[in-house]
């Protein structure tokens, strides 16, 4: 397989990884080295502790999808000769080849990335904690990578809520919004942050390679934290469309079992280069 690094008008880098004729490819962005302080301020609106302590972490260059993987992407992964696993075709419960896959375990996504790996002689892989909170942010500090606050106009989440049981549809004094019920086309809002990247606030939470821990003690050359338990739980980043917008924010973790699968969940790959594997 071929790739070329295209230019965009930002100017943004990034190259297509083709799939199959007819099915949108992995666009896969440019995200460029640099230091960022990871995790959320004390006074963040709706912080949690396992948000902090903010600690400084730098990266190498990578490069990361422009969306979440989709099930027309998926389904052609899922016919290609298996690795470790099998691969359901049809996981999705909210259908469209458009849409995110979801109901995909972290094994599920890694099994998918094994298998671009030996289509394409690059390794693809679930992107690290760190490389995924910076890749979100794009050098802003705020909650979202659009700024202090979120709308239903701008992403896939819920934007009604439930009073009742502490949970506002709205976040930071922005409006409430609408609740889809469902998972959107990738890029349905358009646009993107200052790395070309969409869907990172909402739509489905994304697995990433870690294992579950405390800041206290992490990495801080963006690489993953990893335990000795294989069972351990993994993080999980993004928000979804059936969460408020407190749990979209570029900070807000969370963990789940590698075997669970969700309809909420889904996941995008990152590449460390566009380069042959030695």
């Amino acid at each position: 397989m071929s790739y070329t690094i295209t230019k965009t008008k930002a100017p943004l880098q990034f190259y297509d990884e083709i799939l199959a004729e007819g099915v949108l490819p992995l666009r896969m962005m440019q995200i460029p080295a640099g230091t960022f302080l990871m995790g959320s301020p004390n006074e963040e609106v709706d912080r949690s502790d396992f948000e902090g302590p903010q600690h400084e972490v730098t990266l190498s260059r990578f490069f990361m999808a422009q969306y979440p993987v989709t099930q027309a992407q998926w389904r052609v992964v899922a016919a290609m000769e298996q690795v470790n696993r099998e691969l359901d075709s049809e996981p999705s419960n909210f259908k469209g080849d458009l849409n995110p896959v979801e109901k995909v375990s972290w094994y599920d996504a890694v099994e998918f990335c094994d298998r671009i790996t030996n289509l394409t002689n690059r390794q693809y892989r679930l992107p690290t904690e760190a490389e995924w909170e910076y890749a979100c942010r794009a050098d802003t500090t705020t909650p979202f990578h659009f700024g202090e606050t979120i709308t239903t106009d701008l992403a896939n989440y819920d934007g009604i809520g439930d009073e009742s049981i502490g949970l506002s549809g709205s976040y930071g004094g922005g409006p409430k919004g609408e609740y889809r019920q469902q998972t959107t086309p990738v890029d349905h809002f358009g646009g993107g942050n200052a790395f070309g990247l969409s869907d990172l606030h909402g739509n489905v939470w994304e697995w990433c390679q870690d294992h579950w821990h405390d800041y206290d003690g992490g990495p801080t050359d963006g690489s993953a934290w990893i335990s000795e338990n294989d069972s351990a739980y993994r993080v999980r980043r993004g928000g979804s469309w059936d969460f408020n917008p407190r749990y979209c924010r570029s900070a807000y973790r969370y963990y789940d079992n590698p075997k669970f699968r969700d309809n909420s969940i889904g996941f995008r790959v990152v590449c460390s280069a566009p380069r042959s594997l030695p």
